[in-house]
Parts: structure tokens; C-alpha cells; sequence
């Protein structure tokens, strides 16, 4: 970073332009992390959402900060991604058994540092191209980076907010939060540096290989959940009643 621009506001073209770019990448890039939220906090009582919601976006911004200084050399590490892919799996799977509507004779309440541990875990996975995208087209300069990192805030909590309302009045709407969480988690794991220098190697026809990939990801976590959830059922009804 140079040292030089740190904090510089000029309002040129470059300035202006590098503004319009970030406040695009939080649009495009922070809707999975408001997928993860608004899916996180579905199970709190209706009276603390929205403080779920404030705490880990919040949180996860202040994280942000700090891991975006090394980001561009996390993302180069050989299996980091494909680690994260998967976690991000399990989260979404796991996410869609305490959400889905089918559950609900067996969910157990959530509390906010349940959720708001869930959303850090699930933030700092996947956000690793949001803060790199972010830092690059800060061009060096601190007060855009901050701006990039800060204005995600707003974005986050809106849309965190009204998937969090869409769930709780269309519980379908669940079904897609678990499947986007999904598809994020196999384009992770496609895109880590192992496995990517493996399939090209190995297979034509990446994109078409990692779009199959990803709708892999997508409809698995769901027949996963569905599969568990289906068991978790069985056994309680199994299970002999007390006398």
C-alpha cells in the first residue's frame, strides 16, 4: 500500500471512479453473507433478530478490516479454500435443519451467540473475494478501503432483514438461502488452487465442469439436510415415551 495515499480524498475521476466500483462490489459480492445471516438468525425469537443481525454484520466488519491487509496472500494458500467450501456445506446444511419448515416439531432454540458465532465462521469464509475485490479497488488508498468495507454494513443489514421477513412469512424461501449457501461452497472449493490446477490438468471444459459443480453443491446440501432431517424425525418417533 502506499504510504502516500493513505486517507487521500480528491474527488477526480480516479477517486470517483474507484467509489463507484467498490460500492458495486458490496452490492454484487455481500448478498451470500446476507443469505447467512438472515438464515442464522431464523430461529431467534422474533425480538432479537434484528439485534442478531446488527451484532454479526457489526462483527463481521471489523473483521473484515483486519483480514484484508493479508487476504491477497490467504487466498494464494493450497487448500484453504477447499476447507472453507466445505465448512461452508456444512453450515448451509445445517442452517436448513434448524430453518426448513418440516422441522418443526425437532429445532431447538437458538441463541444470538449460537448465530452470531455461526455468521463470524460463515463471513470470514466467505468473504475472501469481497475483500480482495475491495482492497483492489481501493488502489492503495485507506480511507477507500474503509469505505468499502464499512458501506457493506448498510447493504448487509437491509437485505439481512428482509430475507430474515420473506423467511419467516414464505418458508420456501429457505430452500434457496441453503442452496446459494451451497453453491458458494462448491465454486470455494472448485476454485481453490489445488483443485483448480488439478482440473486443468485433467478436464475440459472448466466452466461448464465448475457450473455442474456448483449445482452439485446447490441441490446436495439440501437433499443432505433432507436426508438428516428425515432421520432426526424417525428416531424421535421411534424413540419410546417416557411413562
Amino acid at each position: 500500500m502506499d504510504l502516500w495515499t493513505i486517507g487521500t480524498i480528491t474527488f477526480d475521476w480516479t477517486f470517483l471512479t474507484a467509489l463507484f466500483n467498490i460500492v458495486v462490489i458490496n452490492v454484487i459480492l455481500s448478498g451470500d453473507n446476507a443469505v447467512c445471516i438472515a438464515l442464522a438468525v431464523r430461529s431467534l425469537p422474533p425480538e432479537q433478530r434484528k439485534k442478531g443481525i446488527l451484532l454479526g454484520a457489526g462483527a463481521a466488519i471489523v473483521l473484515r478490516v483486519v483480514l484484508t491487509f493479508f487476504v491477497a496472500h490467504l487466498l494464494e494458500i493450497h487448500f484453504l479454500k477447499l476447507v472453507g467450501g466445505i465448512l461452508i456445506c456444512w453450515i448451509a446444511v445445517k442452517l436448513f435443519l434448524e430453518g426448513a419448515p418440516e422441522a418443526a416439531d425437532s429445532k431447538h432454540a437458538t441463541s444470538i451467540m449460537q448465530a452470531l458465532k455461526i455468521i463470524l465462521i460463515a463471513d470470514i469464509t466467505m468473504s475472501l473475494d469481497n475483500m480482495l475485490a475491495v482492497g483492489a479497488a481501493s488502489h492503495g488508498n485507506l480511507f477507500l478501503l474503509l469505505f468499502g468495507l464499512g458501506s457493506s454494513i448498510p447493504f448487509v443489514i437491509f437485505t439481512s432483514n428482509l430475507l430474515s421477513q420473506l423467511m419467516e412469512k414464505y418458508p420456501a424461501v429457505i430452500y434457496l438461502g441453503a442452496a446459494i449457501l451451497g453453491k458458494v461452497g462448491g465454486e470455494m472449493i472448485i476454485t481453490d488452487p489445488f483443485v483448480a490446477n488439478l482440473i486443468a490438468n485433467s478436464i475440459g471444459y472448466r466452466e461448464m465442469f465448475q457450473y455442474a459443480v456448483e449445482g452439485l453443491f446447490a441441490t446436495g446440501v439440501i437433499l443432505v439436510g433432507k436426508i438428516w432431517m428425515q432421520s432426526m424425525m424417525n428416531r424421535q418417533k421411534n424413540r419410546p415415551s417416557l411413562p
